[in-house]
């Protein structure tokens, strides 16, 4: 069986935006309330100096909800699985409980950390640099990412998740500029392809989990760049997808039996 299974098709919602109205309903969405004084002092570095905002395109996929909250908290997993399978070379790497650090081929790096989490927002905040053929010097900067995720579960029993991504980067003054000339259509465009691509992808993750689980375990061990009890974990939430799948089917079949015959399938206990 091959490993890859593909997921059903996502549903576009609203398109990306950078609008004023955009900016300022993200901003609200932020809980400022339930982060700590350091947290706090972390976002309100970005959004007093923001060069870019970014509402990403909104999107909807049917996805295992544990699967996709565990790969959002632990976001090498994925970046691990891209580069095993030869789609990015793209290096991910976990630092501290909920801190990483990001590097690329092209001259970005980055450290990252989840501020704040719940099964609905996740509130990310990082420090950036680039250094590369397109900007005559080194710019660096601060960002910070809200992700807000909703939950409908289908008569079929699977889930459809719907994400939504803000995004705030500022730039040190001495790079504001140059951002802003020479890389901000590239930046807002190859940042919407990724988001998009990288949903679809969670999706088809998920839908692998469910047809091919032993296979995306076998994969989970070849995982180099994650730490050892991520990896467990990640092949155990695998298990899990599989396992209710495997429940889902087993009561649609169930389901259909009862219509066709007019009683259960199983015997009674008598």
């Amino acid at each position: 069986m091959p490993l890859w299974a593909a997921a059903p098709a996502e549903t576009v919602l609203p398109g990306a935006s950078s609008s004023a109205a955009a900016r300022h309903d993200a901003v609200r969405s932020i809980p400022r309330d339930r982060l700590d004084a350091e947290g706090r002092a972390k976002v309100d570095a970005v959004l007093a100096n923001v060069t870019v905002f970014r509402r990403f395109p909104t999107r909807m996929v049917t996805c295992d909800p544990d699967l996709y909250l565990f790969v959002v908290r632990h976001p090498d997993v994925v970046v691990n699985i891209w580069e095993v399978l030869g789609l990015s070379q793209l290096q991910l790497h976990q630092t501290g409980p909920d801190t990483y650090r990001v590097a690329e081929s092209a001259g970005t790096s980055a450290t990252l950390e989840l501020l704040y989490h719940t099964n609905d927002l996740h509130v990310i905040y990082g420090q950036w640099s680039y250094t590369g053929p397109l900007l005559p010097r080194t710019i660096r900067g601060r960002c910070l990412a809200i992700l807000r995720s909703a939950y409908t579960r289908g008569g079929d029993g699977h889930y459809s998740i719907t994400s939504r991504l803000d995004g705030f980067v500022t730039v040190e003054p001495a790079g504001a500029e140059l951002l802003t000339k020479a890389l901000h259509p590239l930046v807002v465009k190859n940042a919407d392809v990724n988001f998009v691509q990288t949903v679809g992808f969670v999706g088809s993750l998920s839908r692998t989990a469910e047809v091919n689980s032993y296979g995306l375990q076998r994969l989970a061990q070849r995982l180099s760049n994650v730490q050892p009890d991520v990896r467990r974990q990640f092949g155990e939430v695998v298990a899990g997808v599989a396992d209710r799948a495997a429940c889902v089917a087993a009561q649609d079949s169930d389901s259909s039996a009862t219509h066709l015959t007019g009683r259960p399938t199983s015997p009674s206990i008598q």
